[in-house]
């Protein structure tokens, strides 16, 4: 479900769905969980073990996963060797999900240091309650917090997050006016955000923040489902997307993956990839200051995608609910 690197330790670590963190070591599967939440996670459709981060210093492992209720939880463990240590959980934080699906669960630290937490707008169709376009609820929103306590407080919040100190709005907020944000990653080069929001039933997009935004970006959702009207009109301050394609073909769900900026695939250098979870080819983006110029769908296809991966070294693997972890090669 999800792919992760530490500092200083050349192993892939592997969140799958039931609860297990695993570490690929010199390409082989290390039998011996790094993590193991198995029982403790809710295992519907869109749920499970959805997320890891290492902390930049590589001592923290943080995941992301439903509990038994369908809840959502960010847990901290500080890391001994290659093993979390079961002892040292801490929780960072708990959301109740309205529904079972559109939970979000990406974990992902920014160039700033921050972790930045993605949640779905909690479920169901065409977000009954609201969520995306309040700011009084976590839900249908991308969080910035630095997840070490604070003032008695679980998590710290940054003095420059967008809505520290409005009335009625959560300071944790980032970015809001997403429906189900599943894989956003930095561009490791320029540090451009690029997030994949999956659709409802015509439309999967891809939105762009470019690096030095304040953030505060409404992404449209539920006024907009891509570029179109779903439940209202679009207003002049949301974020259209720089990409969108329909589900003619059999695709249903956008999969977010990463700006390629290693050195196996010199022609693939500064490409955008993606995919889809219900059709297998990886497409490619060619963008000029956020702006997608060129479509390009590769000669290599993941059946059930949920997720890409980035190594040490820039290269990027894709994950497959099938099981397997490839790595994209020339």
């Amino acid at each position: 479900m999800a792919f992760a690197v530490r500092k200083g330790d050349q192993a892939f670590y592997v969140a799958q769905k039931t609860g297990k963190v695993m570490a690929i070591r010199n390409g082989r599967v290390d039998p011996a969980p790094v993590l193991d939440l198995s029982g403790q996670v809710s295992l519907g459709g869109e749920q499970g073990l959805l997320g890891l981060a290492f902390s930049p210093n590589g001592r923290y492992l943080y995941v992301n996963y439903t509990d038994v209720n369908g809840d959502t939880r960010v847990i901290e463990y500080v890391m001994n060797g290659g093993r979390a240590d079961a002892a040292s959980r801490r929780q960072v934080l708990f959301v109740h999900q309205p529904f079972t699906n559109h939970n979000g669960g990406d974990l992902v630290f920014g160039p700033d240091g921050y972790l930045y937490m993605g949640l779905g707008d909690g479920g169901s169709e065409g977000d009954p309650m609201n969520e995306g376009q309040r700011l009084d609820t976590l839900l249908a929103k991308m969080l910035r917090v630095d997840p070490r306590p604070s003032n008695g407080r679980p998590y710290g919040i940054p003095r420059d997050n967008p809505f520290v100190g409005h009335a009625g709005a959560r300071p944790e907020i980032w970015a809001y006016g997403l429906r189900n944000p599943w894989r956003y990653t930095f561009d490791r080069q320029t540090d451009d955000l690029w997030i994949g929001d999956v659709g409802q039933n015509m439309w999967e997009e891809i939105d762009f923040q470019p690096a030095g935004s304040k953030g505060g970006e409404n992404y449209g959702w539920n006024r907009m489902e891509g570029n179109h009207s779903y439940s209202g009109r679009a207003t002049s301050s949301m974020i259209r997307p720089v990409y969108e394609y329909s589900h003619q073909g059999g695709a249903c769900a956008v999969v977010g993956g990463y700006v390629y900026r290693g050195s196996r695939i010199p022609a693939l250098r500064g490409a955008y990839l993606l995919g889809d979870d219900c059709v297998g080819p990886i497409v490619a983006l060619a963008a000029v200051n956020g702006r997608v110029v060129q479509r390009r769908t590769l000669q290599i296809s993941v059946q059930s995608l949920s997720s890409f991966g980035e190594d040490q070294n820039g290269e990027l693997y894709a994950l497959s609910l099938s099981g397997p972890v490839y790595r994209i090669d020339p």
